[in-house]
């Protein structure tokens, strides 16, 4: 008689305490698998160190990795809750194909009805964007810039062959540039459309674990 083989867990890693606490305090029910939500602390070479270790433990070598968190919009028009599916996270060190798209936008506006789902490139930054940088950055195609998605992705692919992906939700925008997160309307709004991503991300994970024909 023969056995089925464990599923393989995810992976969901973040920056920042509010985002933490804002996945921490959402839906975990509903996932096919293990799920471990990573909080790597803020930055580039934070996520880097983190997503290495962790990936490196024998729990998680073959988990599925899906970066999350908060974002700036680049593009005018963009709004404080709207919703960043990354085809792709840029930084120096290259380009990172993400992993189901589509299905992720589709579930995402199952999740989150009347929230506008954009996607594109998400690049990286070592720093926070503001004025100018935005259109510079817009200009190389990208959507949205964070400062961890890229390495977080990067990291994950160069410790194995694994799927990934990105969704962000942006926190501010041209239009609405923020100071602080979480000490005005727009953190607040973001804050709440995070606590309410995690379903679209188990549907995500389930679709890698269904047999291939």
């Amino acid at each position: 008689m023969s056995t089925r083989p464990d599923p393989a867990p995810l992976l969901i890693a973040c920056a920042l305490g509010i985002e933490h606490l804002a996945l921490r305090s959402g839906d975990r029910g509903g996932a096919d698998g293990p799920v471990t939500v990573l909080r790597t602390g803020m930055g580039p070479k934070a996520a880097e160190r983190s997503v290495t270790r962790v990936l490196a433990g024998p729990g998680l070598h073959d988990a599925a990795v899906l970066a999350t968190g908060f974002c700036a919009g680049l593009a005018p028009g963009m709004h404080p809750g709207d919703l960043v599916v990354a085809e792709e996270t840029r930084d120096p060190r290259g380009t990172t194909p993400c992993v189901g798209t589509e299905l992720l936008v589709k579930e995402l506006a199952r999740a989150l009805p009347g929230r506008t789902v954009h996607t594109g490139p998400l690049t990286g930054s070592d720093h926070v964007v503001r004025g100018h940088e935005r259109a510079a950055l817009l200009a190389t195609g990208a959507i949205a810039v964070d400062m961890e998605s890229a390495a977080t992705l990067h990291s994950a692919v160069r410790t194995g062959a694994r799927p990934v992906a990105a969704v962000r939700v942006v926190v501010d925008a041209p239009e609405h540039e923020l100071v602080r997160i979480g000490t005005v309307r727009g953190g607040i709004s973001a804050f709440r459309v995070l606590r309410a991503v995690l379903p679209a991300f188990y549907e995500w994970h389930r679709s890698l674990l269904l047999p291939r024909r």
